[in-house]
């Protein structure tokens, strides 16, 4: 049986580029820890430590603040992790990648300081986002607890981040958001319909003003929501979730009825899916999610 994990999504204000801003976050990260000693998992939104004025260019923040993850930044994340034995997602940083382009990426760090895994947004918020785009999902074993997948704001918009990420069975999505306009309502909305339709638990976490409206939240695999911030400048939403929930709804149903990973009768053709040019497999979409 996996152990209930504390975790804590810290809602703030971004660090810019241009002060000490892994100096001030590592200072951030200790005080927290130090304040919810129980708390196994710290996560911090989009862009966290790589802000930028108002009055600055986010083009030229962003080439100045990339960087390759096994670069001084990130030796000095890994480090963070390992001094405080927690897991870590510090957010997503600029990465620059060995093709020389840079990706909004989120890094996973192990409690050992080892860097487990790393997401590259797949979709990026066009015309005013102008990272390239990754080209896979993410899925991580939080070891002990259960299985986590990572997406990035616009993400959540196309209901095929969440399922894939489900579908390879994570138990938890973590949903890394910098986002300050009024659409942030239509997020909350997706936050519970994507936990809904694929019977997992949705954690949301988004800056603080200036740079994000706050309103985090916290969905179980059912769709009820478990946790939510108003737009305070810091606040740390923690709970503890018991990740066999999500194999538990899955199994038995929504409500003990509504099993949307087992929907398909014995000998079904595969259905085609024209929009894809692909197609659903019912053998394929079985060996999915629910893990057991």
């Amino acid at each position: 049986m996996p152990t209930p994990l504390p975790i804590g999504l810290v809602q703030a204000a971004a660090f810019h580029h241009a002060d000490d801003s892994l100096g001030l976050f590592a200072d951030q990260v200790r005080r927290l820890a130090r304040t919810h000693p129980a708390v196994r998992l710290f996560t911090f939104p989009e862009l966290h430590v790589c802000g930028h004025r108002p009055d600055e260019d986010p083009e030229q923040v962003m080439r100045a603040a990339a960087q390759e993850l096994d670069g001084p930044r990130g030796t000095m994340l890994a480090g963070l992790a390992r001094e405080l034995g927690l897991w870590l997602v510090p957010g997503s940083v600029y990465e620059r990648g060995e093709d020389g382009r840079i990706y909004n990426t989120a890094p996973v760090y192990a409690p050992d300081g080892r860097r487990v895994t790393e997401y590259r947004k797949v979709f990026p918020w066009h015309p005013y986002e102008t990272t390239a785009a990754g080209d896979r999902f993410v899925v991580f074993d939080l070891e002990g607890h259960g299985r986590v997948g990572l997406s990035i704001c616009y993400d959540a918009w196309f209901p095929e981040t969440t399922r894939h990420l489900a579908w390879q069975g994570a138990d938890l999505v973590l949903n890394l958001v910098r986002t300050p306009t009024v659409d942030r309502a239509q997020e909350l909305v997706l936050a519970r319909a994507n936990a809904i339709v694929n019977q997992v638990f949705m954690a949301s976490v988004n800056a603080a003003p200036p740079d994000g409206a706050g309103r985090s939240v916290i969905v179980d695999p059912e769709g009820r929501v478990r946790a939510e911030s108003g737009s305070e400048p810091e606040i740390v939403m923690t709970d503890v979730l018991d990740l066999a929930e999500t194999r538990r709804v899955r199994e038995y149903g929504t409500a003990g009825l509504t099993r949307v990973w087992d929907p398909f009768e014995n000998g079904r053709q595969p259905l085609k899916l024209p929009l894809y040019e692909g197609r659903i497999d019912p053998v394929k979409w079985r060996r999915g999610a629910p893990r057991r």
